[in-house]
């Protein structure tokens, strides 16, 4: 008997079982995921009246526009009213996009929910994710050729998606940073490497004055020192003083295969140090030049940022200026992180969800209101008897013993009414 056991006892143990509650808690999950990212876009009217949105949901027709021709992106309502049977790539989030759907790069198609739109929208930016490629390897996601397990993570500067493997940096854990500017960004604004080294996640401490740089993965470093004085340009792009020559030196990374770790007393200093380095500026008013007189490194890789980074970010009017010249201002706007749509979306849906119940109690007089909730507590009651003993015995609750409770449910309803004795005063 031992022997004729055991192979349904491993099966059980290799079959997790899935409780109810376990079903509805994921339900609500995905819903949620979803509330966040298609909350903050409306599903019925087309966005192009807005202009160019903040940031929404968008997505982009294969259909419509395949590679070859010109990208275009429509916005969430389009992509059910107009593109509902196509093929469409989703792209999560965009900034400053106004919606393309039926203008001159559709060749037979006019948007349902607002035809009179301009031939082109020339504010709108577009990249490979409008056909699908992500990453510098330019593949598409999910990849059926790719067998090795990696998660996409989106710039936050260009937003294109890449690869944790191909950012030149191993990405910390997913919840121990907030937003990511990868290498092609870094690249195009150095002026980040500065922040990086008091702001980046994943660092180690110099032997200069104790900064925490970001100095994880493998390559050529280039470590700047410099001194306070006026700003002027070196042959990497970087501002530095006259009065202070830059010195730049060649450092080897230590190749490392995990991302460091900080023990919470290095965070609360390496906090406290935060703290007092930006909440004092120099004497200029320009936090970033008091930044480029310490050392810090620039290398080719990703950086990746913790939540609120982007409030440390010198606002002085050079610096704004700059923002301007590189077309990154929307680093200073608080709103523009992908966090802040995501929030305002599950806000603006929990206000829109109501209770249909409490909707119809509503409406209704004292009277009626007594009688549904009789109604409804009757039902609730009989219903968790009723499926107590599918519980109790083991068995499967089917379709058409759902049909048969209501069935009966209902026979019963008929019954006490009819049986009602009414009396006149």
């Amino acid at each position: 008997m031992a022997g004729a056991e055991e192979p349904a006892g491993r099966q059980s143990e290799l079959e997790p079982v899935v409780s109810l509650v376990d079903v509805l808690e994921e339900d609500e999950e995905l819903e949620n995921e979803a509330c966040a990212v298609l909350g903050g876009s409306d599903s019925e009217k087309c966005s192009y009246s807005q202009g160019s949105v903040k940031r929404q949901a968008l997505y982009a027709c294969s259909t419509c526009t395949p590679e070859g021709e010109e990208p275009a992106g429509i916005c969430l309502a389009c992509s059910y009213e107009c593109h509902g049977s196509h093929k469409l790539f989703e792209l999560y989030t965009k900034r400053n996009f106004r919606c393309d759907c039926g203008n001159s790069k559709f060749k037979n198609l006019e948007c349902k929910l607002f035809p009179d739109k301009a031939k082109i929208n020339s504010g709108n930016k577009y990249n490979d994710n409008f056909f699908g490629l992500y990453c510098v390897c330019k593949r598409p996601y999910p990849d059926p050729e790719d067998e090795i397990p990696d998660e996409m993570i989106q710039c936050i500067v260009c937003e294109d998606w890449f690869h944790g493997r191909h950012l030149g940096a191993i990405p910390p854990e997913s919840g121990d940073f907030q937003e990511m500017v990868c290498q092609a960004c870094m690249k195009r604004c150095p002026f980040l490497w500065a922040y990086a080294a008091q702001l980046a996640v994943t660092k180690v401490t110099t032997e200069d004055d104790g900064l925490v740089l970001n100095v994880d993965g493998v390559g050529d470093q280039e470590v700047i020192t410099t001194e306070n004085g006026a700003h002027q340009d070196n042959a990497l792009g970087e501002d530095v003083p006259e009065h202070g020559k830059a010195i730049v030196k060649e450092v080897k990374a230590e190749q490392t295969d995990e991302p460091c770790t900080s023990s919470s007393s290095e965070s609360d200093l390496q906090k406290a140090f935060q703290n007092q380095h930006f909440n004092t500026e120099s004497q200029s008013g320009c936090k970033l030049q008091e930044l480029k007189a310490k050392q810090f490194i620039k290398k080719d890789s990703a950086t990746y940022w913790p939540l609120n980074w982007r409030s440390k970010l010198c606002t002085c009017k050079d610096c704004m200026k700059m923002y301007g010249d590189l077309d990154v201002l929307f680093l200073t706007d608080e709103y523009d992180t992908v966090l802040a749509y995501e929030n305002k979306g599950k806000v603006d849906q929990a206000t829109d969800r109501r209770d249909p119940l409490m909707d119809t109690l509503n409406s209704m007089n004292r009277v009626q209101q007594v009688e549904l909730i009789c109604e409804y507590n009757d039902l609730k009651t009989e219903l968790k008897d009723y499926l107590k003993r599918f519980a109790d015995e083991g068995t499967v609750v089917k379709r058409e013993d759902i049909q048969q409770f209501f069935e009966e449910f209902q026979s019963k309803k008929r019954r006490r009414v009819d049986g009602m004795q009414y009396y006149c005063s």
